[in-house]
């Protein structure tokens, strides 16, 4: 299902028939006014119906596969959508509106991406389905040709004057030249196709020479005349009278004469110059950029994957630029500045080339590719970065206010050597976002170690939201010690990730990645139901003398509606009593908080669960604000442990502890402190009146049955 605005804010459920439907209609829409169909409106909006469900399909479909989409433009040009344009309709509207009804719950960089593949595909189908049907004209026009050859030898074999009737009437251009090469007479339709009877009479046929003609032409009329074929077929390019080119579909046979022998040769042209002139304008269209007339996606990679293929080049230079901030002024100054700059943009872009073996396409949204074939070495790809680089750093001006531009440049150059397309872009990109991290406008060349890393954190970054589901995750506990008397007070839940391919991955290596795609809070909500009912089975029935439990909440948890719901649900489902648990909160998520951030925490507290202020110490504390906290705890960062570890404590690290214990005892919060590593560490902290300890001088975090173990021997 999907949803749609309604009306008064209502979302209104669309199905994904009803997606599709409107899918369709829209596209009907924009291609019915171009098309030559004898379809009704509504009769072509069913055709195209099933056209979107390919379309629907191929998007959403895993693996992806673009293929699909090929007979799409197929059967658009069998509806007989031929018209010039077509094929930006068709396109604009896959663009345009196929995420939106067919993808919604695609990543949007991923969903783009796949639109972009889709469209090329559909383009690829139209331009072949076009160049058959073309093609199948031309065979038909070609059997007429030879029929009319054919009456043509008739005709002189039987009668003059019979011959006279086809040569004149027929409709396709018709000329006769002796074995020289001499033209000795031409019908009134090859006339008017030059544009002079005279223009055609006083040369030779070897001086019908153009520069666009392939270069094995007159070796074909060679050996016609030599009597080493008896015709050949092709397309041609000749000088009109007026200078403009004439493009026909040429056909030379050889006339031989009773005994055999070569005698005439006759030539049968038709007109295809404005045929060919619509193949090139869709053509151009399908492969590029209508907004900057630069190349597209399709048009990159139909040259990258040339200058890959093998004996095509040495080595190859690629530049993936991302301009910086680009999203900040679509969304301040509206789309129509935003494609203003990207015009200006890909204008610098082209005077940036400087020569033929390089090409710069805009491959989608704000994203820009330099391809260079076989450069001289690194220096000049990078040459070429650099002068990208100087070519962005003078302002735009449109409509006289100046738009700052940069960007992010990722390079990857190096020997062809079975390198694929799809790889060496994906390289670029990882390179040019390695560029944003320094900061932006720059250039980095890229590294395989880095790739590899990214490719693994994006690896992870895809098999994350499911692997709760498979059950990928598990929870280590550890133990927090009071120092005064070696009691286990309580533990730690901490999360780990058992991936089926790298083995146990510890927090740091996939919460960063949760709470950047939203999956912490579904993670978060386990871990804390989790942690209750494991907490409650340590209770038993005696829940006064068992230890607590501690859960971490990250910062995008604090600012879920459902937090306070899902806390309350937590307790009620497991039956663990709410001091018995105590939520850990990082203190830079709530020194300098506003009241309505804390809200939520101030509910939580006054069901009776515990808040503890995590990491203190680490940020630029304004401690004054600790007073209107809703925090019962404060956890020390393990950094204050650093001076302890001798038997004579640093006197800084020392007074810096003392004074937080004083104030957080004064404000009635307890105060443990991470990191306890040594006998003397705990000595000196249990001498400084921190409460609890945490750290490897106690536990290692372990499964649930370690706190067990140590609850029963301190029983002991």
């Amino acid at each position: 299902m999907t949803t749609e605005p309604a009306a008064a804010g209502v979302q209104e459920v669309v199905s994904p028939e009803d997606s599709l439907r409107r899918f369709a209609a829209i596209w009907s829409r924009a291609i019915y006014p171009v098309t030559a169909t004898s379809m009704t409106r509504t009769e072509f909006e069913d055709h195209l119906l099933p056209l979107a469900r390919i379309l629907s399909d191929a998007l959403r479909a895993r693996p992806f596969d673009p293929r699909a989409a090929v007979q799409v433009g197929t059967s658009l040009v069998d509806a007989h959508c031929t018209d010039p344009d077509a094929l930006p309709s068709i396109l604009g509207v896959v663009d345009a509106y196929l995420l939106l009804y067919c993808g919604p719950d695609l990543p949007v960089d991923e969903g783009r991406a796949r639109c972009a593949r889709l469209q090329h595909a559909v383009a690829v189908g139209f331009s072949q389905a076009l160049r058959e049907r073309t093609l199948t004209e031309q065979e038909s026009i070609s059997r007429a040709a030879l029929a009319a050859q054919a009456d043509a030898e008739r005709a002189l074999a039987a009668s003059e004057a019979r011959f006279r009737a086809v040569f004149e009437g027929a409709a396709i251009g018709i000329g006769i030249a002796d074995m020289s090469g001499q033209v000795l007479e031409i019908n009134d339709a090859l006339a008017r196709m030059f544009g002079s009877e005279a223009h055609i009479m006083r040369r030779n046929v070897s001086e019908w020479v153009h520069p666009d003609n392939a270069p094995g032409i007159r070796t074909l009329n060679a050996e016609l005349v030599r009597g080493e074929r008896d015709g050949y077929h092709i397309e041609k390019a000749y000088s009109r009278a007026d200078g403009s080119a004439l493009w026909a579909n040429l056909r030379v046979s050889l006339l031989r004469d009773s005994a055999g022998e070569p005698q005439y040769q006759l030539a049968l042209l038709e007109d295809i110059t404005e045929r060919r002139g619509l193949l090139r304008r869709l053509r151009h269209q399908a492969t590029h950029d209508a907004l900057t007339g630069l190349p597209n996606r399709a048009m990159f990679f139909e040259s990258l994957d040339q200058a890959l293929a093998p004996g095509s080049a040495d080595r190859i230079g690629v530049c993936y630029l991302d301009l910086d901030g680009f999203k900040t002024i679509n969304d301040s100054l509206g789309h129509a500045v935003g494609d203003r700059l990207l015009i200006a943009v890909a204008e610098r872009l082209r005077n940036c080339l400087t020569s033929p073996q390089q090409l710069v396409a805009r491959i989608g949204g704000d994203e820009f590719v330099a391809l260079y074939v076989d450069p001289p070495g690194l220096r000049e790809v990078t040459d070429l970065a650099a002068r990208i680089l100087d070519a962005l750093s003078t302002p735009v001006i449109l409509d006289g206010r100046e738009l700052p531009v940069t960007g992010s440049i990722g390079i990857v150059h190096g020997p062809v050597g079975g390198r694929a397309a799809a790889d060496v872009l994906r390289s670029a990109d990882i390179t040019m976002y390695r560029a944003k991290e320094q900061g932006g406008n720059r250039y980095e060349v890229a590294d395989p170690d880095a790739d590899a890393r990214a490719i693994t954190r994006h690896g992870l970054t895809n098999r994350l939201p499911g692997a709760l589901e498979r059950g990928e995750f598990f929870i280590e506990y550890q133990p927090l010690i009071g120092l005064e008397d070696g009691a286990v007070r309580g533990a730690e839940a901490l999360v780990r990730w058992l991936h089926p391919v790298h083995g146990v991955l510890g927090p740091d290596k996939f919460i960063p990645l949760a709470e950047s795609t939203g999956q912490i809070v579904p993670l978060g909500r386990w871990v804390l139901e989790e942690a209750a009912r494991q907490a409650r089975g340590w209770q038993g029935d005696d829940a006064g003398r068992a230890p607590h439990v501690n859960v971490n909440l990250s910062p995008m948890q604090l600012h879920h509606p459902n937090l306070v719901a899902e806390v309350a649900r937590a307790l009620d489902e497991s039956g663990l009593p709410p001091a018995s648990l105590c939520l850990e909160v990082t203190e830079s998520a709530l020194i300098g908080a506003d009241e309505d951030a804390l809200k939520p925490l101030r509910r939580i507290a006054d069901l009776g669960v515990e808040i503890a202020l995590d990491d203190f110490g680490t940020g630029y504390s304004n401690l004054s604000s600790l007073r209107w906290l809703p925090v019962s705890v404060l956890k020390l960062d393990r950094s204050f442990t650093h001076g302890m570890r001798q038997r004579t404590a640093d006197p800084v690290d020392a007074k810096i502890v003392e004074g937080i214990v004083s104030l957080a005892h004064g404000l009635g919060m307890s105060v443990t402190v991470e990191g306890v590593e040594t006998r003397t560490q705990a000595e000196h902290l249990r001498a400084l009146g921190c409460d609890t300890g945490q750290g490897w001088y106690y536990a290692r975090p372990g499964p649930p049955e370690l706190l067990r173990r140590l609850v029963l021997a301190e029983a002991r």
